[in-house]
């Protein structure tokens, strides 16, 4: 395992984070004994930073975390979650919702403690309650030992929170499709000069830079030798900037193979053939892309039952692999009437909670439109 040092708190990390966003589940709980032998495997070899948050998992992935570090694996890494920004309404919210996290970890400490997806109107919100107040309450009684935050708005924003507070870490959605998106390459550069270091989220956009590769991109990874997943961390990687990745895993396989890419995840060693490339594919994937959705199911679940990601993705994926009717049947045969686009009562719920902030309710339109027969 490689390691990079980090800017402010000179901790070295693992350059592979265990993002436990996607642990593997069964009847919609996470399936502990495979959950439980992927970290085992992926803190065995070398990985020591875990990521998870307040709602992962519906609450379960900070209480599961909480029993599987009791076996003898707390000290050997670095423990991230964070604070629900959104439920938020008082000064005294913060510390309760603290509290209860390092409960549910069974832990009397947090190495880094976010503020979860920080947008314009949240990081409103928690200046206005002070949040600095509390952060440095949390540092000084030893709940926390560094901070940061995590970001889903634009590269405005961006840079007024990074100046606006000592962070030591920040979090941003980064991968060779959102180079302009959000904090981007740009923010990443800001951050990075400010020494703040960052940590990158979505690596693969949601597995789609893993999966959903159209032809004339796959024709061109073959030309390199190695998968897509490799060439999709590599290239993040690549950036000096970037002080770690996180990767939200739910096979084992997908630990070991993470491992094995990691191995060569050293800074500016792509070559301008492999670039020239990876840069090629963004532009292919760039054409044919139709909705921006990292399927980070945050837009769940909806009030009416409509599966918001499941209708994104098969919307892109008939443009991606120009297979209209592949996509339709796909649709049409995996969603019940309940879950399908043409349900959406407009509520607007998903479209307060889309990282992406994305026009859901006018995508959902276009998806029954295209997919469903009237």
């Amino acid at each position: 395992m490689l390691y990079r040092e980090m800017r402010k708190t000179k901790e070295k990390v693992s350059i592979l984070g265990f993002g436990c966003m996607r642990l593997p589940t069964i009847d919609g709980k996470i399936d502990r004994k495979k959950a439980s032998e992927m970290l085992s495997y992926a803190i065995e070899n070398g990985v020591n930073y875990l990521d998870t948050a307040y709602p992962y998992h519906n609450g379960e992935s900070e209480s599961f975390l909480g029993e599987f570090l009791k076996n003898g694996y707390r000290d050997k890494i670095f423990l991230a979650t964070k604070l629900p920004t959104w439920l938020i309404k008082t000064r005294e919210d913060m510390d309760k919702y603290l509290d209860e996290q390092l409960k549910r970890l069974q832990t009397d400490h947090i190495d880094f403690y976010l503020l979860h997806g920080l947008n314009e109107e949240r990081w409103d919100n928690l200046k206005n309650l002070k949040f600095n107040e509390f952060l440095e309450s949390a540092i000084a009684d030893g709940r926390i030992r560094h901070t940061g935050f995590s970001f889903h708005d634009s590269l405005e924003v961006f840079k007024n929170i990074v100046d606006s507070y000592d962070w030591s870490v920040c979090q941003i959605q980064y991968n060779y499709l959102d180079v302009d998106y959000q904090a981007g390459k740009e923010g990443l550069k800001y951050a990075a000069e400010r020494g703040l270091s960052v940590i990158v989220m979505s690596p693969l956009r949601g597995g789609k830079l893993a999966s959903s590769i159209p032809n004339e991109a796959m024709d061109l990874f073959k030309h390199l030798g190695k998968s897509p997943t490799y060439w999709a961390l590599r290239w993040v990687w690549d950036h000096p900037e970037v002080s770690l990745v996180l990767s939200g895993m739910s096979e084992l396989s997908q630990v070991i193979e993470n491992l094995q890419i990691a191995k060569d995840g050293l800074p500016n060693s792509l070559t301008s053939d492999e670039l020239h490339t990876i840069d090629r594919v963004m532009e292919i994937y760039k054409s044919k892309m139709k909705i921006s959705c990292t399927s980070c199911k945050y837009c769940q679940p909806c009030p009416n039952g409509v599966n918001i990601p499941f209708a994104f993705q098969q919307y892109n994926n008939a443009f991606i692999f120009d297979d209209l009717k592949g996509a339709k049947q796909t649709y049409n045969m995996f969603t019940e009437p309940e879950q399908r686009a043409s349900n959406c009562i407009e509520c607007g719920l998903c479209e307060t909670q889309c990282p992406q902030n994305l026009p859901i309710i006018k995508l959902l339109k276009e998806v029954a439109a295209t997919f469903e027969d009237n």
